[in-house]
């Protein structure tokens, strides 16, 4: 396809640099430290993930989020303690965030059963892949061995997680900035094939795109209208949600590709997609190929990220309560 090349010899330099960040990643870390760690997680996410399936979606973009702010260290985990020090999960960008009960139980078995071995940051990065396992979604390898960050701020989430108002070259800058291609744009961005999204995220386009009462004219207006009607009836709705991809967004499948192409992207920055023609023809490859060719592609981009600006050996810390550094 056209930029095949670019995205090839992107993919291998980019490999190279992050397989120096995170080579001390590794397999089964745990197997002898603790040995059952993969398994209490994966075993607390099969039996509680169903009770509300929407957590798969919540956790994965928990971990997005927090890889792409000073790597992925569990600092989007961390609880403001001082007026004088904000963190991360203040940030616009993460007030809608959910899930951090689910870590923090997972968390606490592990304590039980090993204290002080296992990290927060390799817990939301097996429970995300677990917790869309679980849901029908793809596997992908979480090699482990992260530690936890000590430091989180909200001034930082705001500028590096990118907003769903990104046209796309925000987005190609703010991944680049994580040693993530162009291809990995595409296929993390179909992680929007489940889960869900608040109004606020994307009624500007509906109702004030250009500062004077418009419609975005990159959204199909049919779309559009339906959300007006049925969704989002005014422009400051901050409490009605959306499904991502309508009609399917409880399963993991190349739907959300499909609706890109048909103008039906939710977000600003999913139409964006479509404004770059490397991206387009990568998106348009997706589809042509099997749902299988898009899982194995994705779970490569999942592990890529998985290992952004890790923190291992002596770096950071094993976190008792995710929420609060040590004392």
């Amino acid at each position: 396809m056209k930029g095949y090349g670019y995205f090839g010899m992107m993919f291998f330099c980019l490999s190279v640099f992050m397989g120096s960040t995170g080579a001390q990643l590794q397999m089964g870390f745990y197997s002898s430290s603790c040995p059952n760690a993969e398994k209490i997680v994966q075993d607390y996410v099969n039996r509680h993930i169903h009770n509300a399936p929407s957590l798969a979606a919540a956790i994965i973009r928990m971990h997005f989020h927090d890889c792409f702010v000073r790597g992925c260290d569990a600092s989007v985990l961390l609880n403001t303690t001082s007026s004088s020090n904000q963190t991360e999960k203040l940030a616009a960008p993460n007030l809608t965030l959910r899930g951090f009960d689910f870590i923090e139980r997972v968390k606490s078995l592990l304590e039980a059963a090993c204290p002080a071995v296992v990290s927060c940051a390799d817990i939301v990065a097996l429970v995300a892949r677990d917790a869309v396992v679980a849901t029908g979604g793809p596997f992908w390898r979480v090699p482990t061995g992260r530690r936890d960050g000590t430091i989180s701020r909200s001034s930082e989430a705001l500028s590096n997680i990118p907003p769903p108002t990104s046209n796309f070259t925000n987005l190609q800058t703010l991944f680049a900035n994580q040693g993530l291609d162009l291809k990995d744009l595409v296929l993390l961005s179909g992680a929007h094939t489940i889960g869900i999204s608040h109004c606020s995220s994307f009624t500007t386009r509906l109702y004030n795109f250009t500062g004077v009462g418009d419609q975005d004219p990159a959204l199909d207006s049919e779309y559009a209208a339906n959300l007006k009607a049925r969704k989002c009836r005014s422009l400051n709705d901050n409490t009605t949600i959306v499904e991502m991809d309508p009609g399917s967004f409880r399963t993991f499948d190349l739907s959300y590709y499909s609706l890109l192409l048909k103008r039906r992207g939710l977000f600003q920055s999913d139409s964006a997609l479509t404004t770059n023609s490397a991206t387009l023809s990568f998106v348009k490859q997706l589809l042509k190929g099997s749902l299988q060719n898009f899982f194995a592609e994705f779970a490569n981009s999942m592990e890529k990220m998985g290992r952004i600006n890790v923190k291992t050996g002596t770096t950071g810390e094993i976190r008792k309560h995710c929420a609060v550094v040590n004392s």
